[in-house]
């Protein structure tokens, strides 16, 4: 009986244990279940996770790609800007440099023209002086002429010594030459001895009688010179006047104005005596006259 009991007992335990398991059993394949449900959702989340990684990774490659060629063609863009700036530059400087040039040569045409313009006023303003001073000068010598000529009527001037005077001789072969040469020589005798009046009477005949004489122009400035040596500053002034008017291209033509600006300085009249020395060294530089003219000037 207690046997019975026993095996009873035994197989009640055996059956509570074998419930009991069958209930773990179940729990563990429940969860078993439930984590392989877990991991297939993980799988199913990596191979999502991997296939967004390898889209991502994809996409970065494709971007990196394109930011590489975004890239290049900006470094290309930036050198081709950089060559076109650079010669934008040099084309702008290039431009500054020409510009420079081109306002130098206008400054410079500039003060040439104003040179030649400045050139040209000054030329015609010395013109338009010594115009005017050549007609005060011609003024003043009809005043001197006048009074001359009053001076000549009113004053007798004193009479030079007696000297016999010889007429002009016509030489035996005759000819207008040889009459010339002997009227000059004579004339020329008397000068040299003192007789300025018989030296005046055969000077102005050969010039009344020759006036194309080779002589007449020396005939002329003796004539002024024999009043310049009585001293008769006007009538001398006057008679060089004759010579340098009527004979402008005879040899006695730097002389007479030489003698005729000492003339006008020996009566006080400087300004026109400076004014004739500086025609002389001006128009016959090179001559004894204008050496004169100069030590002439630099003592008045």
């Amino acid at each position: 009986m207690q046997t019975n009991k026993w095996w009873i007992g035994l197989v009640a335990a055996a059956l509570l244990c074998s419930c009991a398991l069958q209930e773990d059993v179940y729990t563990l394949d429940h969860r078993v279940a439930a984590l392989e449900r877990h991991s297939l959702e993980l799988e199913n989340r990596n191979r999502a996770l991997q296939k967004q990684a390898e889209a991502l990774l994809a996409s970065k490659v494709e971007t990196s790609s394109l930011d590489q060629n975004r890239e290049d063609d900006a470094m290309a863009l930036r050198s081709q800007y950089a060559e076109l700036a650079a010669q934008l530059q040099a084309y702008q400087d290039q431009r500054q440099l020409l510009s420079g040039r081109l306002d130098e040569m206008e400054y410079l045409l500039k003060q040439k023209l104003q040179g030649v313009e400045s050139h040209q006023s000054s030329g015609q303003s010395r013109l338009d002086r010594m115009a005017a001073d050549l007609a005060e000068m011609q003024k003043r010598l009809t005043i001197l002429e006048q009074s001359s000529k009053k001076k000549a009527g009113q004053t007798p001037r004193p009479a030079p010594a007696a000297t016999p005077v010889n007429k002009p001789v016509e030489p035996a072969g005759g000819g207008e030459s040889q009459t010339d040469t002997a009227l000059y020589a004579t004339a020329k005798k008397a000068f040299d001895e003192g007789n300025m009046d018989a030296a005046r009477n055969g000077f102005e005949k050969l010039i009344a009688d020759f006036p194309k004489s080779t002589n007449a122009d020396n005939a002329q400035f003796w004539i002024a010179e024999s009043y310049y040596h009585e001293k008769w500053y006007e009538k001398a002034i006057l008679e060089y006047q004759k010579v340098i008017e009527n004979y402008p291209s005879g040899n006695k033509l730097p002389a007479a104005l030489l003698k005729q600006a000492l003339a006008f300085s020996n009566i006080g009249e400087t300004n026109n005596a400076r004014l004739i020395l500086k025609e002389l060294i001006a128009k016959h530089p090179g001559t004894s006259e204008a050496a004169a003219a100069k030590q002439k000037l630099e003592s008045m």
